[in-house]
């Protein structure tokens, strides 16, 4: 089997989806190491894997299993033309369900991400430069984020 660019590239996203759902906060940060994570109006969140770790870690509330109770998708990636640079944009939909112990299993936000990768010949191929998160819809938040949006 022959992996495209863009293959690649939604394997780095449906793995961000893995890492999250399973409250892995350190390989959240070890897979956006080179990246800054922004709003979608580009103020920056954190920069670097470290920095990435900690906002996850601060940001997202674990239950008794050590996960968040999610499940991520990803969904309706498109991509850019490479810039000259060779990174490549591709904005995708995202869509979080949750359950937990304390509620049914639900949808709890919509939105978008809007990422940067450049080649990496190291990292299978690409890896992240930039994420950009806009939030589209959202429900009961509570169980998820420390902070209300």
């Amino acid at each position: 089997m022959q992996l495209t660019d863009g293959d690649r590239i939604r394997g780095l996203l449906g793995t961000y989806c893995r890492l999250i759902d399973a409250g892995d906060f350190a390989g959240v940060g070890a897979l956006m190491a080179g990246a800054v994570l922004r709003t979608e109006v580009g103020t920056v969140l954190a920069t670097g894997a470290e920095e990435v770790e900690r906002l996850y870690a601060g940001l997202v509330r674990l239950h008794d299993d050590g996960t968040p109770g999610t499940q991520h998708l990803v969904s309706n990636t498109t991509f850019d033309e490479p810039a000259a640079d060779g990174t490549v944009t591709a904005t995708s939909a995202y869509l979080v369900f949750q359950a937990t112990a304390a509620v049914p299993l639900q949808p709890i936000v919509t939105g978008t991400y809007v990422d940067t990768f450049a080649p990496d010949s190291s990292a299978g191929g690409w890896r992240f430069t930039e994420r950009r998160f806009g939030i589209g819809r959202s429900g009961v938040l509570e169980h998820h984020l420390t902070i209300t949006l």
